[in-house]
């Protein structure tokens, strides 16, 4: 028993496990916002110019039932459907699940894109592969004038990379000419004579 709960104090102790703990808190209040915005915000805007398209509630009965309806009597005698009693489908709560959706995605973006761009500025705009190259090479990140000198290196060696690409395309190009170099030649020679 004692390792049982030695082992699950090792688990619930770990990094990992509580930062995913408290991504499922903020997640939920997050929720919260995102329904808060969606619901008293973004629905009555959308309600809103739909009135103003379709017409004064045209929408107001936005359901398909799936069966008979069923009716009610309200406060004044009038009849009006029992949503309770009825099978149907809300197509209002659908519309504003997918505004949820793309609204929360919209805003993770957000998030994820200028955690992201935090993260590049702290690193000094290294990419991954730079970042293990440095690790191979003994060089620390913090070591500015290393990293420099390596930056300086990677950027020289790309450039003669480029040129030498460059050379070989044109070398490709002259030993193999395309119809449209053909007809600069011909071209040339005809304004020649």
């Amino acid at each position: 028993m004692k390792k049982f709960f030695g082992e699950f104090k090792k688990f619930i102790t770990r990094g990992n496990v509580l930062d995913m703990a408290v991504g499922v808190i903020v997640g939920g209040a997050f929720t919260a916002i995102v329904n808060g915005v969606s619901n008293f915000v973004l629905k009555p805007i959308i309600n809103f110019v739909l009135a103003l398209v379709f017409g004064e509630g045209a929408f107001e009965g936005a359901y398909t039932f799936l069966g008979e309806k069923v009716y009610t009597l309200d406060a004044e005698g009038n009849e009006i459907i029992d949503l309770a009693k009825c099978y149907y489908i809300d197509w209002g709560s659908l519309i504003i699940t997918i505004i949820n959706f793309i609204v929360t995605a919209l805003v993770l973006f957000c998030i994820v894109r200028a955690i992201n761009r935090v993260k590049d500025e702290a690193e000094g705009g290294l990419t991954k592969e730079d970042r293990k190259e440095l690790k191979k090479r003994g060089i620390k990140r913090h070591d500015e004038e290393a990293v420099a000198a390596y930056l300086n290196e990677k950027a020289e060696a790309q450039a003669k990379a480029d040129a030498e690409a460059a050379e070989a395309a044109r070398l490709e190009r002259l030993a193999n000419p395309t119809t449209e170099d053909l007809l600069k030649q011909i071209l040339e020679e005809m304004k020649k004579a």
